[in-house]
């Protein structure tokens, strides 16, 4: 699994991140994600800020973002809370990362469903590529982590990379997805299996086929 811990506090830190504030298009946002939440319970909209720091940092670093520790005390400022409460929102989420990552976030799910369908074989094609658990490539192109089930269950083994799931791997299925993200290319996301499109029966369905195209009442059949 990942190791959550903030990235140190240093002079490098402060220096680069010291003077965060919002992009002229996120200050927009802000009243309006905080004014979703009743009045005295604006902390809670401390997710949404979180998230939009994080696209921030990406966005000015060109990778999939993450809180440097001056950017969560930005944020706990702005909703008037102890930044200890907003970092341990941060370090409780695998949706932040507390620590520099790569152009692409490759979370790979480890849990005993993906286990049983070749998460190995994921994990080890992400390793062939130079990819190390825990850490960044040299080229800052990928970040690899191993996390827990992330709900897609029925079409493991599944990896997320940044915001989009890529589902039914194989190890040749997801060389194909990182080649093309390394090209600049959009791969397409959810089941890599032709013909498939969510999580329906490989081969068509089993039961109840009279459902498939239309409604039917099989009530007077049982």
């Amino acid at each position: 699994m990942a190791d959550r811990h903030p990235e140190p506090d240093s002079p490098e830190l402060r220096a680069r991140w010291g003077a965060f504030a919002w992009s002229k298009d996120n200050a927009k946002l802000v009243p309006k994600i905080i004014a979703r939440y009743p009045p005295g319970r604006q902390r809670s909209a401390v997710m949404p800020l979180l998230d939009l720091a994080q696209r921030q940092v990406g966005a000015e670093t060109n990778t999939q973002g993450w809180l440097p520790l001056p950017v969560m005390e930005y944020v706990a400022a702005q909703l008037d809370m102890p930044v200890i409460r907003v970092l341990e929102v941060a370090s409780f989420y695998m949706m932040y990362n507390l620590v520099p990552v790569g152009k692409f976030h490759v979370q790979v799910c480890g849990t005993t469903p993906c286990m049983l369908r070749g998460s190995d074989d994921i994990m080890a094609a992400c390793k062939a590529r130079g990819m190390s658990k825990g850490h960044t490539t040299d080229d800052g192109l990928w970040t690899l982590n191993e996390v827990e089930c992330m709900g897609n269950c029925a079409s493991a083994p599944m990896v997320q990379i940044n915001d989009d799931n890529y589902e039914d791997l194989t190890a040749e299925s997801l060389n194909a997805v990182l080649d093309a993200l390394a090209a600049g290319k959009t791969p397409n996301t959810g089941t890599q299996i032709k013909g498939r499109h969510t999580v329906e029966p490989l081969g068509g369905p089993t039961t109840l086929k009279q459902m498939v195209k239309a409604n039917h009442d099989y009530r007077g059949e049982w």
